[in-house]
């Protein structure tokens, strides 16, 4: 967006220190959305969301790098905060590098620290000189040069022997932007014609969905406030198509928010969809996202572990289990995950994740269907948890996904990673 009188770009400064407080609270355990949010105005929370990410991308280099460029350990989350988005700024940015010294030491100030400004200079003059050399020395470990804590590296180099080097670069790249034109209102090819006409360039990648060579925002947009368009990465819109629901079928959508799955299938088929989430706030998102797009479906707060909580007795034909997981293959979209989830975590979410697959499977019909996703990479959510169940349940069959090896979509280029299996209950 262009700078405005009324929208002026803030200073490198403002930004590194509203970064600071942002990577401070979520070094600290705090949701990097929800310390996003809490900064204004818009434009400050945009240039602070570029850094903070850019650092927490990079915090598995610049952490060991500021370890060793300090003479002690440095107590202070605020001005550590700072030194790491302004040591992830001098690798982002080394061409303008006078210019990033010179703000992050106004910046300390700014965070209330203004006694650090010689600490700060000093430490950030010093990786000038010696940052090539640091950079060499730590990108000789895993954590450096995949920039994942070492359990993370671990449990994906098992997992895919052949491509476990290209799971962690990708989970480093910038995300790309995927559409999902709304079938009922345009067609892929007439999207495509309106974003040449806007000047957005873009291309199909089969389905509804449609890659933007550059992310916008939403609002420039042509036809999204029509609900002509929506923003869902091509591995998301894998699920509704391979639920298969039908005209007239009851479906349910559990844990449903933000409602992209749910608007997909009531795009596909005029079926009725129950779409329920445990978060009230959640729940309203999904109904927002429907009327946007003109699609009817039913939305609930209710736990989907305790059907009680939403369930009128009639069996559904059609399940989406999108369970809660590690969201392992979506950590370039919330970096904050590398450093916030623990590995014991992942024991946690496969318990959580059987739980709910025990409690929403008695209300499928016998010949029916349940989708079990994830947006995982980890076995232990994704094949290993589904051999887990049927072998729990001799009436359940694991149908055959075509071009879905294993079922699992790992991240590339154009798509996040992603787990699916398509569990049928046997009629007799």
């Amino acid at each position: 967006m262009p700078t405005t009188a009324l929208n002026p770009s803030p200073a490198l400064a403002e930004s590194l220190a509203a970064a600071a407080r942002v990577v401070g609270e979520v070094l600290s355990g705090a949701n990097l959305s929800a310390s996003l949010e809490a900064i204004h105005p818009r434009a400050l929370r945009a240039a602070a969301q570029d850094l903070s990410f850019n650092t927490l991308r990079c915090f598995g280099l610049i952490d060991a790098a500021l370890d060793r460029l300090l003479e002690r350990p440095l107590m202070d989350r605020a001005v550590r905060a700072l030194l790491l988005a302004a040591l992830a700024e001098l690798l982002n940015r080394p061409q303008s590098a006078h210019t990033v010294v010179h703000q992050a030491v106004e910046a300390a100030g700014l965070v209330g620290q203004p006694r650090a400004k010689g600490l700060v200079n000093a430490v950030l003059r010093n990786f000038l000189r010696q940052g090539a050399q640091l950079r060499e020395e730590i990108e000789k470990t895993d954590t450096g040069r995949f920039r994942h804590p070492q359990w993370w590296i671990d449990r994906v180099r098992i997992a895919y022997p052949a491509r476990w080097e290209e799971v962690l670069y990708a989970a480093n790249a910038h995300p790309p932007m995927t559409l999902r034109v709304n079938v009922r209102r345009a067609s892929v090819k007439g999207y495509l014609e309106k974003l040449a006409h806007a000047e957005l360039n873009a291309r199909a990648l089969g389905g509804a969905a449609v890659l933007l060579e550059r992310p916008c925002r939403i609002d420039v947009l042509p036809g999204f406030a029509e609900g002509e368009v929506s923003v869902q990465d091509k591995g998301a819109q894998v699920a509704a198509p391979l639920l298969g629901a039908k005209p007239g079928m009851r479906v349910l959508d559990a844990c449903a928010a933000p409602g992209g799955k749910a608007a997909h299938l009531l795009e596909l088929a005029e079926c009725e969809l129950l779409a329920i989430d445990i978060s009230r706030e959640r729940a309203v998102r999904i109904g927002e996202n429907l009327t946007r797009l003109g699609l009817n479906g039913t939305v609930h707060v209710g736990d989907a572990a305790r059907p009680q909580t939403f369930w009128d007795g009639q069996p559904f034909d059609r399940i989406l289990a999108d369970v809660p997981c590690s969201a392992s293959g979506v950590v370039r979209r919330h970096p904050d995950i590398l450093w916030l989830r623990r590995e014991t975590d992942i024991a946690g979410f496969a318990a959580s994740q059987a739980r709910m697959l025990e409690a929403l499977w008695p209300l499928l019909i016998p010949g029916g269907t349940l989708l079990y996703a994830t947006c995982s990479v980890f076995p232990e959510e994704n094949g290993l948890q589904v051999k887990s169940f049927l072998g729990r349940h001799p009436e359940a069959v694991a149908m055959t996904l075509a071009g879905l090896e294993d079922g699992q979509i790992l991240p590339g280029s154009d798509t996040d990673g992603f787990y699916y299996a398509l569990l049928q209950k046997n009629r007799s």
